[in-house]
């Protein structure tokens, strides 16, 4: 099967390094990593399904109330984003 796809082009020259050191095309490159993204979105399916939000809720609930330490800060480099659970 063939399929056309539009990519950055910072992403095609990384790729293209890929592939002349690896003596593969360019293809074959992005044929691997799409396929590697793919399992890998699987595996993270399966333990979703394995998961129980009841569960996790009960863990945070276990979880204090309280500001994080120093050493466990998010560095100023990072953005925290707020995470709403319903």
């Amino acid at each position: 099967m063939s399929v056309r796809i539009s990519v950055l082009e910072e992403l095609y020259r990384k790729a293209l390094a890929i592939a002349e050191a690896q003596h593969v095309s360019v293809d074959e490159v992005f044929a691997s990593a799409f396929a590697e993204q793919v399992a890998a979105w699987e595996r993270l399916q399966q333990r979703a399904s394995r998961g129980s939000r009841e569960k996790f809720l009960a863990v945070l609930d276990k979880a204090p109330d309280i500001e994080p330490e120093e050493s466990d800060r998010l560095s100023s480099g990072r953005v925290s984003i707020p995470l709403e659970l319903a």
